[in-house]
């Protein structure tokens, strides 16, 4: 049902699909290898070439590194649940397509933690931690797309023009165009350093994660809301079947 819907809509844009593994794969890099070179099979048959998709990954060390293999195999990959910068760098390192940093639940975690009601887009952790990872990626060459999502306000939008990509919802995109402000190029590549990327091995990617207690907690939330969601679609289907 997954590329039924998926190959519907290639038929209606220009660009790519993405389609999401199952969560509960997350930590099992074989089988998500597997279950990846399924749908682009079920795709094939579907008249969809590999070229149109994104195989979406959580970005976990196991994610990132089925998704090195997938990217060897010619399967392009979208890592998702991207939260600390030692994700980022991992990602980079597996040659990865492109990686999607979540701005707004980011900012979430902060302002619960900190008890703030907002932030100024400057200051916004969601908006900084997507400029860290921006100048991280532009600075040593690396040529992962960088797709900010889950935006809360156009402030956060804003605030990332010029970023490779950015993911936004209808709601969002109607007060933009609403907007009759000015949006600058804020996002610039400031140059090539002369000294390339230290690869990020499992030790330092755990240790990193385990220190941001924001990026531990997200990236296991976002885990077990996307198996929520997929067990609810399977009851709604049984249901119906």
């Amino acid at each position: 049902m997954t590329v039924a819907i998926g190959a519907k809509l290639a038929a209606l844009i220009p660009g790519r699909v993405s389609t999401e593994v199952d969560a509960r794969l997350s930590f099992d890099v074989d089988a998500s290898v597997r279950r990846a070179h399924e749908i682009v099979a079920e795709y094939d048959r579907r008249g969809v070439s590999h070229d149109r998709l994104l195989i979406k990954l959580a970005s976990t060390w196991e994610g990132i590194r089925a998704a090195e293999q997938l990217e060897k195999d010619g399967i392009n990959c979208n890592l998702t649940l991207l939260f600390a910068i030692e994700q980022a760098k991992a990602c980079a390192d597996a040659g990865v397509f492109l990686i999607s940093p979540f701005v707004g639940r980011i900012t979430d975690w902060f302002k619960q933690a900190e008890g703030v009601e907002d932030y100024a887009p400057d200051k916004d952790p969601g908006v900084r931690s997507v400029r860290e990872i921006y100048e991280y990626y532009k600075t040593h060459g690396i040529e992962t797309v960088v797709m900010g999502a889950s935006f809360r306000n156009i402030g956060q939008i804003k605030a990332l023009a010029g970023c490779d990509r950015l993911t936004i919802a209808p709601k969002l995109l109607a007060e933009l165009a609403a907007d009759t402000g000015s949006v600058s190029c804020v996002l610039q590549p400031s140059g090539i350093s002369r000294n390339g990327p230290v690869r990020m091995g499992e030790e330092a990617f755990r240790w990193g994660l385990n220190n941001s207690a924001m990026a531990t907690e997200k990236l296991a939330e976002g885990i077990r809301g996307f198996d929520a969601d997929h067990q609810k679609l399977l009851r709604i289907l049984d249901g119906r079947l």
